[in-house]
């Protein structure tokens, strides 16, 4: 497989939606954030906090629901989150989310065998 020069989208190729950072401390996460990307965020609720920037949401929302502090996630944007979800799995990723109605679209995540999660969403 051939690298596509940057900044070239190839037919077809998925997007990446977002980041979300799982913090400990979403005030201190928030001040850094808002200080290092220059703008302030967009949504600024105790349960997530999302900037735009230029068509990327970076987000941050706090733990304790479980969430792993290890890694961001990376959210891909699908045209179809089920084949998407079928296509992960048969390369190896294992479902930690079904397909859960977020109004608006579709949202799941998987697992890959280094442990990194990647969130899947499909819009409506």
């Amino acid at each position: 497989m051939s690298h596509v020069s940057a900044g070239i989208r190839q037919e077809g190729m998925n997007t990446i939606h977002s980041i979300i950072y799982t913090v400990r401390d979403l005030d201190a996460a928030k001040a850094i954030h808002t200080a290092l990307l220059a703008t302030e965020p967009h949504t600024d609720q105790p349960y997530y906090v999302g900037y735009n920037v230029a068509g990327l949401e970076i987000a941050l929302r706090p733990a304790g629901d479980g969430a792993s502090l290890a890694a961001p996630v990376v959210n891909v944007l699908v045209p179809d989150v089920e084949a998407a979800l079928a296509a992960a799995q048969q390369a190896g990723a294992t479902l930690a989310d079904p397909p859960n109605d977020v109004g608006g679209g579709l949202v799941a995540t998987v697992t890959d065998p280094n442990g990194i999660t990647l969130g899947l969403i499909q819009r409506s």
